[in-house]
């Protein structure tokens, strides 16, 4: 048996070949511990993503704040879809944006983050479980992807943690479908190390491809698990701290 690559690892490995269809961001460059870089060929892989009927098929879509998804966005606002969403390392917390909320002509810059701040409304977990009800397809941005269906970030663990607040809300279950977004270089075939909160996809787009992965793994059902947050975690993501005072005040 081959012995497992650590997330940290791949990530490396993958990061010298994505240097070379990048696009560097305006804040952090080609700094990929820091953001989920734009790349080469994103624009087709939006389109190629929107002609799927797990696109066509949903109502609800929660996007994550990645670079590489400025069409998708576009595209889903365009659609008349509800769009979900996060800022950055979910400090604000999360974000809605309905159909009537962009003015006609301006769905480019709303699928922007500097735009679609103008347009988007805050809502608690509370809220957006009477907002939305469910949420039927989850897309994110990684670092790399594996065709077993893991995906690793930037390290943070944002959207596994996006996925166990959605989950202890009852937004998102079993049922609810996961992609990931990247380039064709960050599909990759090795062994990673998978941990209990690890947040499983269902399928990849990439520029020239769709693949549905092996779920060689189940999809994390337990919710938040407190003992593993980053100790600072709680502190500064707002939805962390509504659920606490929730479970505390049982």
């Amino acid at each position: 048996m081959s012995e497992k690559m650590s997330a940290k690892d791949a990530r490396v490995m993958i990061w010298e070949q994505l240097r070379r269809v990048a696009r560097p961001d305006s804040r952090f460059s080609f700094n990929f511990a820091e953001f989920i870089t734009d790349y080469e060929g994103s624009e087709e892989g939006a389109r190629l993503f929107r002609q799927q009927d797990f696109y066509k098929n949903a109502r609800v879509i929660f996007v994550t704040p990645d670079n590489n998804m400025e069409l998708l966005r576009e595209f889903v606002i365009r659609d008349k879809k509800i769009l979900v969403m996060t800022n950055y390392s979910i400090s604000r917390g999360f974000f809605v944006v309905k159909p009537g909320d962009v003015p006609e002509g301006k769905e480019e810059l709303a699928g922007t983050l500097d735009g679609v701040g103008r347009y988007w409304k805050h809502h608690t977990l509370a809220q957006l479980k009477q907002a939305v009800g469910h949420i039927d397809l989850l897309v994110t941005g990684a670092s790399a992807i594996t065709q077993g269906g893991v995906r690793f970030g930037k390290g943070h663990g944002y959207f596994d943690l996006e996925w166990a607040m959605l989950y202890t809300k009852g937004l998102v279950d079993q049922n609810s479908v996961l992609v990931a977004t990247g380039h064709d270089c960050q599909v990759v075939d090795v062994d990673v190390e998978v941990r209990p909160y690890d947040t499983v996809i269902d399928y990849i787009v990439t520029p020239t491809r769709v693949i549905a992965t092996r779920h060689e793994y189940p999809r994390p059902d337990r919710g938040i698990i407190w003992s593993m947050l980053d100790e600072d975690m709680l502190g500064r993501i707002p939805p962390l701290q509504e659920l606490w005072w929730e479970v505390a005040c049982r």
